[in-house]
């Protein structure tokens, strides 16, 4: 568990991955996964949401994110012509739940505002997907105290994200930390 104490002191930035630092990744791909296995029971009638629902959590804790819904495809025999659906709903899901921190991170987060540093979320992969977990995540009185970039986003500008960082709050690169996975 991350906590403030464990930090240097002498920093004036923080600077936080957000899947599985800030919050478990976990959490968004399975209700991105009942998201879409609802969605097939609706339309198709089959395979039972239930148990698509298991196969996906099986398959995540097992071999992962890759190749998921081509294996879920092959098993329950259904079109693969809904995998353009189930990619759109990784950036567009409205969540049944919000997203929780995991345990210690409000506090973290808090004990850094409390101290008058800042807090930045530098995340990777696609842009969108990122910033909709974002705006599922339960930030409380912490959302407006983010800034948030996104690594594609700054690479497809030939931009290096944490230089690009240090330049826009107009710091030096040894006044931030950057803690990701």
């Amino acid at each position: 568990m991350l906590r403030y104490q464990d930090f240097p002191t002498d920093k004036k930035v923080f600077i936080f991955e957000l899947d599985d630092v800030i919050y478990p990744k976990r959490d968004y791909l399975l209700q991105v996964y009942y998201l879409f296995a609802n969605f097939l029971e609706f339309t198709e009638t089959f395979p039972p949401q239930a148990d698509l629902v298991t196969f996906f959590k099986n398959h995540l804790d097992s071999q992962g994110e890759d190749m998921i819904f081509e294996h879920a495809a092959e098993v329950f025999h259904f079109d693969l012509k809904y995998k353009e659906h189930f990619e759109r709903l990784f950036v567009n899901a409205v969540l049944p739940v919000k997203l929780l921190m995991k345990d210690g991170i409000p506090e973290l987060l808090t004990a850094i505002v409390n101290a008058d540093k800042q807090i930045c979320i530098l995340t990777k992969g696609n842009p969108l997907m990122q910033l909709n977990k974002i705006k599922h995540m339960e930030w409380g009185p912490l959302a407006s105290k983010l800034k948030v970039y996104f690594v594609d986003e700054l690479k497809f500008r030939n931009l290096e994200p944490l230089d690009y960082i240090a330049e826009e709050l107009q710091i030096a690169k040894n006044d931030f930390i950057y803690q990701d996975c």
